[in-house]
């Protein structure tokens, strides 16, 4: 077996933006390690990443992270 996608470019799985997270779920995809990878991440309650192909945030699967920096003007009310 080859090495896992997240051993090539392990920046990309823990990266800011939204294009990148989406390039590092489209490689866990094609993982055949991403349901353990998963698993494993959700017991141990990884605080922020992408893990069996899903975004991880605070231990909890996410759709989409959002960015760092304050909340826009409609969420804060």
């Amino acid at each position: 077996m080859t090495s896992p996608p997240c051993t090539q470019s392990p920046e990309l799985f823990f990266a800011e933006h939204p294009a990148a997270l989406a390039k590092a779920r489209e490689l866990c995809a094609a993982c055949p390690l991403a349901a353990d990878c998963l698993a494993g991440a959700l017991e141990r309650s990884e605080p922020y990443g992408v893990w069996g192909g899903q975004i991880v945030v605070d231990g909890v699967i996410v759709a989409s992270k959002r960015g760092r920096g304050r909340p826009r003007k409609s969420e804060a009310a």
